[in-house]
């Protein structure tokens, strides 16, 4: 839950985003605190993908990102993760020539060195035992039964494919945990399920920022939800409050009820 008094765990400030003579995003400023789940929606064009690849660093752009109140601006892209900033794409992306627990160890850094191997061959032996484990434990903590562990990802049905994109972002573990239409093709049961995950993570304190088209999902797990219109913020406040604020009803919900 929000608690106010504390430093957010993720705050954006004044982010822009300029494509040559386009402006995707101006002015936009958001946070998020740890154990709070932060919605991000808007029309198609609004700018969500953008925000997103602004707040990786990878695109160019204005503004600030600060960290635990830390400004990590000019942190590479390739350094965020070590900082505990993860993002799943919209697009499932594995090593399908691995089974989906091999695609877990090495989410989780399960690559030895030569020299380690070589070296220290029982200690290497020993790291890998513990990874195999681990890629499992973590695997059935996303909804991935142990059944199917030694599948193939496109052996999967397309919601567990869907989990296991989350589950392999999140690696060994998220400070924040950004996640770009983690429901984009889901229904039924398959949604029913990863609410329930989204909930349990922020239960354990992970600040999850996600953007979403599916309202019903979004409204019923999001603490407050950040509409933006055109690159440019519309509206923050708690999903009641988004869902009766006029002006997201004339440019977002209205156009879709």
């Amino acid at each position: 839950m929000n608690m106010p008094h504390l430093q957010p765990a993720l705050r954006v400030e004044n982010l822009g985003v300029r494509y040559g003579a386009l402006v995707a995003l101006d002015g936009v400023s958001w946070e998020v605190h740890a154990g709070e789940l932060l919605g991000i929606i808007g029309q198609n064009g609004a700018g969500k993908s953008s925000c997103y690849d602004a707040v990786s660093a990878l695109i160019p752009r204005s503004g600030k990102v600060f960290l635990h109140g830390k400004d990590i601006s000019t942190v590479p892209a390739y350094h965020l993760a070590k900082l505990g900033i993860k993002r799943a794409f919209q697009q499932n992306a594995f090593f399908d020539q691995l089974s989906v627990r091999e695609n877990m160890t090495a989410a989780l850094g399960g690559t030895a060195g030569l020299g380690t191997s070589i070296l220290k061959p029982l200690a290497a032996r020993r790291r890998a035992r513990e990874l195999y484990r681990e890629a499992g434990r973590r695997l059935t903590r996303f909804g991935l039964a142990e059944d199917c562990h030694d599948l193939r990802p496109h052996e999967l049905s397309y919601g567990m494919q869907r989990m296991l994109s989350i589950v392999l972002a999140y690696g060994a573990g998220a400070r924040v945990l950004l996640l770009d239409e983690p429901a984009a093709g889901l229904g039924g049961d398959d949604m029913a399920k990863l609410a329930a995950l989204l909930c349990s993570l922020k239960g354990e304190g992970v600040a999850l920022v996600v953007i979403e088209h599916h309202m019903d999902l979004i409204m019923s797990v999001a603490d407050r939800i950040f509409v933006l219109n055109l690159g440019q913020p519309l509206a923050c406040g708690n999903p009641a409050d988004i869902q009766r604020d006029p002006r997201v009803l004339q440019a977002y919900l209205g156009n879709n009820a």
